[in-house]
């Protein structure tokens, strides 16, 4: 008879791998957390490697909503939304989510990751396609597989590779799938062109805007009305509730028999636990100030503005980005983790990105820009990244010419 692999065998040789490749991802133990500043292992470090892009995860107004709403109608749901979790604040969120983005519906879930599994469980199966932008986030390759349709993917923001893929897939529903804004790349999907894709081969065009919505677009509405489409042109994107608009949770909008469809028959959506009413409150009021704190944006673009320039003069990699995500390419693991632990250092908080997360030989640090950083801080984090690269480079040519001589 033979025997079983040994679980725990596996795992330990896949933990040795990474250890040797320098691949071990480790959990940072957050403290306090003052606007911009975070406190790890006792020091107060500047933090450019979160998502709070407008700065609202601790507007004072957003948390008192959060306290009065928790004492009032306390910590959880206690149900699902079908059972008996649909609160008034979550009622009330969705309407106002679909007032602000100009759909006619929104459906609250749990995390993005959650959303994105439900659109493809709900919509497609084993006859239909997906195809995807080659950088999609991990939540749309994995709601594929939950789906069990054909995943196609196509070179990254290619509309005219996503076209090939729709016409090697003429059968069953097809869904055209993409990022609004790339969260390791920072740049923006050609929306215009992949809608004219969806409508010439009938796939349905779905927009994943978790960094997008708060930070583009007209109001915030983010990157599909920053590129003058609604819901005729994209009949389902996804909002997240826990990066601009500093808060947990998110959801879906689209068009209203879409939504009554993900509602009635998602497995993500029905399984599982609403969120806490006491959140649903906070992010009404985060919603309110995106909408209404047009100086946010204005700071926020102004800083990338000011990142961008001091760094290019500085002889840094960027990629092609106007957004809050600024990555500065470095090549090898080793330089990148080198990179970020120098920053550390230096009291800045910047995560080293490698891959799987990126493709092999792009790792990078991933800088992301708030509207609560000064220019002060955005200009000690370029002096600093300099500095510190220069000395990483001067390293290594030093550590090849001895291996040469060797």
């Amino acid at each position: 008879m033979s025997s079983r692999p040994d679980l725990f065998q596996r795992i330990a040789v896949q933990r040795e791998q990474r250890v040797a490749e320098g691949r071990v991802r480790v959990r940072r133990l957050v403290a306090r957390r003052d606007g911009m500043r975070v406190e790890l292992d006792g020091r107060w470090l500047t933090e450019f490697a979160g998502n709070d892009y407008l700065g609202l995860s601790q507007q004072f107004e957003a948390v008192n909503a959060l306290q009065d709403s928790a004492a009032r109608d306390g910590t959880g749901a206690g149900a699902s939304h079908l059972v008996s979790g649909h609160h008034a604040q979550h009622h009330a969120l969705e309407q106002e989510l679909a007032e602000w983005l100009e759909y006619p519906a929104a459906l609250l879930f749990g995390s993005g990751y959650m959303a994105n599994l439900a659109v493809q469980q709900a919509l497609l199966g084993e006859d239909d396609v997906c195809v995807q932008d080659r950088l999609n986030h991990a939540s749309l390759i994995d709601a594929s597989r939950l789906a069990g349709c054909r995943l196609r993917r196509y070179p990254h923001l290619d509309p005219e590779g996503a076209m090939r893929q729709l016409k090697q897939s003429p059968d069953g529903v097809a869904m055209l799938a993409t990022d609004g804004v790339f969260s390791m790349d920072g740049d923006v999907a050609p929306l215009r062109s992949l809608s004219l894709v969806a409508r010439m081969q009938q796939a349905l065009l779905y927009v994943d805007d978790a960094h997008g919505v708060g930070v583009r677009g007209p109001h915030g509405r983010g990157s599909v009305a920053d590129a003058r489409m609604g819901v005729n042109e994209v009949p389902l994107q996804l909002v997240t509730l826990g990066k601009a608009l500093g808060g947990y949770g998110a959801a879906v909008v689209g068009e209203a028999a879409l939504i009554r469809h993900l509602a009635e028959t998602s497995r993500p959506y029905i399984y599982t636990t609403a969120l806490p009413p006491a959140q649903a409150a906070a992010t009404r009021v985060a919603i309110r100030q995106a909408r209404r704190d047009q100086w946010r944006r204005d700071k926020l673009n102004a800083s990338i503005a000011r990142f961008r320039q001091r760094a290019q003069r500085a002889g840094l990699q960027l990629m092609a980005s106007d957004t809050p995500i600024q990555p500065v390419l470095c090549g090898s693991d080793a330089s990148a983790v080198a990179l970020s632990d120098a920053l550390q250092s230096a009291g800045l908080l910047v995560p080293a990105i490698r891959p799987p997360t990126v493709p092999e030989g792009k790792a990078r640090l991933r800088v992301t820009l708030s509207a609560l950083h000064s220019e002060a801080e955005v200009d000690a984090l370029v002096d600093t990244l300099a500095r510190s690269w220069e000395a990483i480079q001067k390293r290594e040519r030093l550590q090849r010419l001895e291996q040469e001589v060797a």
